[in-house]
């Protein structure tokens, strides 16, 4: 079986390309013959270097409304199998024609005859345009919808919670949805307590930040929550949002001397394990949710405890997968000072919190999602098998 992976992919650091990383990175341990069509990157991300021992091609463009073209050649140059699409609605680009034009590629690329798989992972039926500064909401819900319909008429899709497979499938008729959870992103490590000192209280704030992820709640909660808990800080870890350049630069500005706050910068897979482990909770600021949280599997990959705002796909992933997580109002300093001080004068409580969430990253990793995902692939192959052969230039897809 030879699969093409059509998602970013490090060293670019736009939407889901950690999460490329991982699914390509498992897809190799599993002895899958694949290729990555992966975009081009700014060669200022990571030094102009390509991560060794995978097979990229970098074809298109966040923002190139050429994308579709690029990407439709290098499939029929390769022939594969299957192709497998990593999407959130914006992986194409931010403005409305690319993005719009990208999320058509999966139905250009079946109607061309391919067998095509899309990992959805968040819904614009969901998503709160308010965040994305968006002029004509009443038009990009209508795109959104239709660029559902495209995507929907791939030979099978995945979506990360059972909500978004309810909502396509009574909203949209949809007959193809599988749910496989986001997983863990790389290997779960036991919750190390040694080294998180009683000592210290530290609250890690981890994402792309400045569009509905903000770090202002936190910030303004740090006062309280160092006036109950003096041997607290925050460190914040990650970069700006590609839509919100200079977002954290601004902030480290006004709190960049503050001396229970470090900003951290991007943090490289081989700087999390450091970082996760000694913090004592993990806080999610969002204002909203652009689907299962990437930062939750990854806090609980190390065992933390976690505090985010009460959003939907938050209190919803707790439900489907086990994870423990406390809330607070979005946008409360106050009610978010609340939930951490009295976490931290709760160490049984995070002892709990953290044995839990190591528990559900053991039973959700990486290798069996993707496990999961090759059977469904070698299931479509299948099915095609037993269909009729096309004339060529014909789609065998239904």
């Amino acid at each position: 079986m030879r699969v093409c992976l059509i998602t970013t992919f490090p060293p670019s650091r736009h939407h889901l390309s950690e999460y490329g990383f991982h699914l390509a990175d498992e897809l190799r341990r599993q002895n899958i013959d694949f290729t990555i069509l992966g975009d081009v990157y700014a060669p200022e991300q990571a030094d102009h270097f390509e991560l060794p021992g995978f097979t990229v091609r970098r074809c298109w463009r966040v923002g190139a409304v050429s994308n579709a073209l690029r990407i439709l050649t290098a499939v029929r140059e390769i022939r594969p199998d299957i192709v497998w699409f990593n999407l959130v609605y914006s992986t194409f680009g931010t403005n409305p024609v690319a993005a719009f034009a990208g999320l058509c590629i999966p139905e250009l690329v079946r109607a061309a005859g391919f067998r095509t798989h899309v990992t959805l992972h968040h819904l614009m039926d969901l998503c709160d345009l308010h965040h994305a500064d968006i002029s004509f909401p009443r038009v990009y819900r209508f795109a959104g919808s239709f660029a559902t319909r495209l995507l929907l008429r791939a030979d099978s899709v995945s979506v990360l919670l059972e909500r978004y497979q309810h909502m396509l499938q009574q909203g949209y008729g949809a007959k193809n949805i599988g749910v496989r959870p986001h997983g863990t992103l790389g290997r779960p490590y036991p919750p190390d307590l040694a080294s998180r000192p009683p000592s210290e209280f530290r609250m890690l704030a981890f994402g792309k930040w400045g569009r509905y992820k903000r770090l202002e709640t936190p910030l303004d909660a740090l006062s309280a929550v160092l006036s109950a808990v003096p041997n607290a800080s925050l460190l914040i870890a990650g970069c700006d949002h590609p839509n919100r350049t200079g977002y954290l630069a601004a902030l480290k500005e006004k709190w960049g001397t503050h001396p229970q706050v470090k900003f951290l910068g991007y943090l490289d897979e081989d700087q999390l394990d450091e970082v996760f482990r000694t913090a004592h909770v993990a806080v999610m600021p969002y204002l909203s949710s652009g689907g299962p949280s990437g930062v939750a599997h990854i806090a609980a990959r190390f065992g933390l405890p976690i505090v985010a705002a009460e959003v939907e796909d938050f209190v919803r992933l707790a439900e489907e997968e086990g994870l423990t997580i406390d809330t607070y109002k979005p946008g409360n300093s106050v009610d978010l000072a609340k939930c951490l001080i009295a976490l931290a004068h709760d160490p049984a409580r995070q002892a709990r919190m953290a044995e839990q969430n190591y528990q559900v990253a053991v039973q959700s990793t990486m290798p069996r999602i993707v496990a999961s995902y090759v059977t469904e692939f070698k299931r479509l192959l299948d099915e095609a098998k037993r269909l009729p052969t096309a004339p060529e230039g014909e789609a065998t897809a239904a």
